[in-house]
This record gives C-alpha cells, sequence and structure tokens, in this order.
C-alpha cells in the first residue's frame, strides 16, 4: 500500500530539479517560463524543487562543459530510483552552435546522452515552453510505467 501511494505521489505531483550545464540560459529563460501564470505547469501538479535529492525528474540545459561533468554526475546520482532526465533544447542533446561541424570542442564534454542517460528529448533552440510542457507530461508518463 506504501508504495502504491508513493507511486501515485510521484505520478500526480512529480518534482523536477533543474540543472544549467552551460550555453546561452535561452532554454533556461523558457524552462523557467513555464512556470509563470501564463502557462502554469504547476496546474499539474508539477513542482520545481531546490534540491536533487527531492526530485523525481531532473531537467538539463545546455551543452555539458567539462568543468560540469562531476557536478553533472553528482546530481545524477543523488536523485533517488526510479527517476526521468529530460534534455531540453539542442544544445543539451547535440551541443548545438557549440559544436561547429562536427569537431570536437574543447571545453565541452558532449550532450548530456554521452554522460547520463536521457529519457525524453525535447529539440529546439530555444524550444517553446508548449513543447517543454509536452516533454514534461510525455516524462510523467514514463514515470508512471516505471
Amino acid at each position: 500500500m506504501f508504495l502504491s501511494l508513493k507511486k501515485k505521489a510521484r505520478v500526480h505531483s512529480p518534482w523536477i530539479y533543474h540543472f544549467h550545464t552551460g550555453g546561452c540560459n535561452g532554454c533556461d529563460i523558457e524552462t523557467f517560463a513555464t512556470l509563470i501564470p501564463r502557462f502554469d505547469i504547476e496546474r499539474f501538479g508539477v513542482k520545481l524543487v531546490s534540491s536533487p535529492r527531492h526530485a523525481d525528474i531532473i531537467i538539463v540545459n545546455g551543452p555539458v562543459t567539462k568543468q560540469f561533468v562531476p557536478m553533472l554526475l553528482r546530481v545524477y546520482n543523488q536523485v533517488p530510483n526510479p527517476k526521468i532526465v529530460i534534455a531540453i533544447g539542442s544544445c543539451a542533446l547535440t551541443c548545438g552552435v557549440f559544436n561547429r561541424n562536427g569537431e570536437e570542442n574543447y571545453a565541452l564534454a558532449g550532450p548530456a546522452e554521452k554522460l547520463i542517460p536521457v529519457d525524453v528529448c525535447i529539440p529546439g533552440c530555444p524550444p517553446k515552453p508548449e513543447a517543454i510542457i509536452q516533454g514534461i507530461m510525455y516524462a510523467i508518463q514514463k514515470l508512471s510505467s516505471l
């Protein structure tokens, strides 16, 4: 009974931890726009938390710089299982404009998927808040099946 209650709470009120790994902050602005009253993602029970230990879902924005690799791995390991990782924006998916002609950049460790398993990808530069909300809803569906 406790496990079903925990699963139900996780699905109806998922807590999200936002992690920025570098880039131009365009995806951060659009991610935070989902929280304003116009889009109001909190109507789905979604809450942004300040500690990864309380989160069910991790949102990763930006290309992963080499400086952020240990922090990204630490945050990923701190989120309790089951967890969902959402990569938002073309930088988080392919390093975007920082990956020039497919050449390796000395400052980048690569896209988020190269370092941690990504469950949901939201493309765009930056993606619109509606797309981010749709991706989060898809992540909640995946979370309910775990």
